[in-house]
């Protein structure tokens, strides 16, 4: 089977992120996102050149999770398309924008250190017992929950 790919964007989150519902009740992740650019020099060495700012959005579960653990210039790595649509400015003009949609989205390992809590959720179930509602869906830790750290 073939491997499946899709486009990938790495960068800094640029702004507070922010979620907001769309029209259909979705969640929406929306952040600005900063790319910094290097030229190679003949020497080997590296010059930053100018960092350029995107717009980035994820939808439903990805935008609440975004929302809940990106921050303002958090390194992020994300995968998903560029889409583009119109866009009206201030003066009414309609102006052609891109967007980067992400459909999964975390920090990124090489450039973030960090802790992962490997604690599994069991699906909610509820059971009714003898006229009583009993919850059955409590976490539960996995074997092997050791913190990772990206570098």
């Amino acid at each position: 089977m073939a491997l499946h790919t899709q486009e990938s964007v790495s960068g800094f989150i640029a702004s507070d992120p922010q979620l907001t519902y769309t029209e259909r009740g979705d969640a929406r992740f929306y952040a600005k996102i900063g790319q910094e650019h290097y030229r190679k020099e003949p020497d080997g060495s590296f010059t930053q050149t100018e960092t350029t700012f995107h717009d980035l959005v994820a939808f439903k579960k990805t935008a609440e999770r975004a929302h809940d653990r990106l921050a303002k210039g958090d390194k992020f790595v994300a995968e998903g398309y560029t889409r583009e649509y119109d866009r009206a400015t201030p003066e009414g003009e309609v102006v052609k924008s891109e967007e980067f949609v992400a459909k999964k989205l975390g920090h990124d390992l090489a450039r973030t250190s960090y802790e992962v809590d490997r604690t599994r959720r069991q699906p909610a179930v509820t059971q009714e017992t003898a006229g009583q509602t009993v919850d059955v869906g409590a976490r539960r830790e996995s074997r092997g929950a050791a913190p990772a750290l990206g570098l």
